[in-house]
């Protein structure tokens, strides 16, 4: 079976802009606050290649 390898570091950075985008929503008290956690999780499981 052939492995390829797949480059994360795209999700990565996602997974960690969005995260602060979260903290500053957060800290913030951002209205649409739920809005950010879709991006932090998504990003997460593609950076983890789950998905």
């Amino acid at each position: 079976m052939e492995q390829t390898k797949k480059y994360t570091g795209l999700y990565w950075l996602l997974f960690f802009v969005s995260t602060a985008a979260l903290i500053a929503a957060i800290y913030l008290r951002f209205e649409y606050l739920t809005l950010i956690i879709p991006f932090v999780c998504t990003s997460f499981v593609k950076a983890m290649d789950i998905m």
